[in-house]
């Protein structure tokens, strides 16, 4: 089983600042997350940061977010269900569920 290498970005993500946040959302752009899901509001989904808070400090947050985004999830923000984002690359949902644990502590505009 080969290693998974993380970015430099998720690796330092607490101290990486405005470009690591900048790399997040272009990554959430780029995957068409932002299609149900905003950093402050709610739209289809909740909104990221509440999902940072939520699982923020938790052990195996990051896999947990990521397996959810894989796989789909239903009953943990309400009636409508995560659907499963199998094109979502295991890499890229790991990098997704890192930068959204950083919004727990990224301060708000």
């Amino acid at each position: 089983m080969a290693a998974l290498v993380l970015p430099v970005w998720l690796v330092t993500a607490p101290a990486a600042g405005a470009s690591a946040v900048a790399d997040g959302q272009a990554l959430a752009s780029q995957r068409q997350c932002l299609g149900c899901h905003q950093v402050e509001a709610r739209r289809v989904g909740p909104p990221f940061r509440a999902i940072a808070q939520r699982f923020a400090g938790r052990p195996g947050a990051a896999r947990h977010l990521a397996d959810a985004m894989r796989q789909g999830s239903r009953g943990q923000w309400g009636a409508i269900p995560m659907p499963a984002q199998t094109r979502l690359s295991d890499t890229d949902a790991l990098r997704l569920a890192h930068w959204i644990l950083t919004l727990a502590k990224t301060p708000q505009p």
